[in-house]
């Protein structure tokens, strides 16, 4: 085969021999990064003596069967991290249990108790700094006490309130004191912005509305006129409602056989279409001679009759 024609196998064009470059980085890279793998997780020290006490404690365990069956029933508990650091418990062969209030407990308690010195002075650091048991089962969440110890433990944890022993599982109600305040009822027709103020939920702008609903209507005849107050929300007239009154009071009222449409359309509860129908009528058949003809305007429903009667009359 002619030299020219091997050549053509070694010749690449310039996007070919960058991808070349490209993929021989990598292979590259490939090799080279688990030797960098040290310098980012380096080798955990273990002390030796630590670890000799370890294996120490676990063939004491392997051999004394009694300890393992009658001090941790939990079938998980040697396949979890604590087994590992349990050269550090307590010099007692078997934890006791007793009543204990984690909170005041000594040293000395904790050990009684088969907690590790490790992790009795994290407890002690925790307590040193402000740190405390609210309930029992906080004792859980300390680094370095197992579940199974937790679960060993909680129903044994009395923790002291106010000088007061209380069971681990008795909670104590407190009961607020009721305190009855006897508040003196508002006259709807007598009180001015300050008085109407002193209502819960009421504020400047409320009382405000309701003064100028009053003087526009001239005057309440009940109570629940209060509530159609302009913005005033129902759930708060609900709860001022008992504190008002409806005293002996007259209301303005307005003449419809003498004023005309403007007048009668400025009250509230004439719109300009009864008013102008009042007018018409009372140009057409002559006065009314009582207040109980306006029912005979086709405007006139029973429900609008009834509110708005004890502002009318025939003057």
């Amino acid at each position: 085969m002619p030299w020219y024609d091997v050549s053509e196998y070694f010749s690449f064009t310039k996007k070919e021999r960058k991808g070349i470059f490209i993929i021989m980085g990598c292979i590259l890279l490939v090799i080279f990064v688990p030797y960098l793998f040290p310098y980012f997780n380096p080798p955990v020290q273990i002390d030796p003596g630590e670890f000799a006490a370890d294996v120490a404690l676990l063939q004491n365990l392997k051999t004394d069967t009694s300890y393992v069956s009658n001090s941790y029933k939990d079938e998980n508990y040697f396949s979890n991290d604590y087994s590992i650091n349990a050269a550090n418990r307590s010099t007692n062969s078997h934890p006791q249990t007793f009543y204990f209030d984690p909170n005041t407990a000594s040293s000395s308690d904790w050990k009684r108790l088969g907690i590790k010195e490790r992790t009795i002075r994290t407890i002690q650091n925790y307590l040193s700094k402000g740190g405390k048991f609210y309930k029992p089962e906080d004792i859980g969440k300390i680094w370095g006490i197992s579940p199974s110890d937790a679960k060993r433990l909680v129903p044994y944890v009395v923790i002291k309130t106010r000088d007061k022993q209380t069971s681990t599982y008795e909670k104590t109600a407190y009961i607020k004191p009721v305190t009855l305040v006897l508040k003196k009822s508002i006259d709807i027709n007598l009180a001015d912005t300050t008085a109407f103020k002193s209502l819960p939920g009421i504020g400047s702008r409320l009382s405000q509305r309701i003064v100028n609903f009053r003087n526009k209507l001239g005057g309440f005849y009940s109570v629940d006129q209060v509530g159609e107050t302009y913005l005033l929300p129902d759930s708060t007239f609900q709860k001022i409602k008992s504190l008002l009154i409806a005293g002996d009071f007259q209301v303005r009222k307005v003449d419809i056989n003498t004023d005309g449409i403007d007048e009668l359309k400025s009250h509230p509860y004439i719109n300009y279409n009864l008013a102008n129908a009042i007018v018409q009528y009372r140009q057409q058949h002559g006065n009314f001679m009582k207040v109980d003809d306006l029912k005979q305007l086709m405007l006139i429903s029973d429900e609008v009759y009834q509110k708005i009667y004890p502002y009318l009359s025939v003057d």
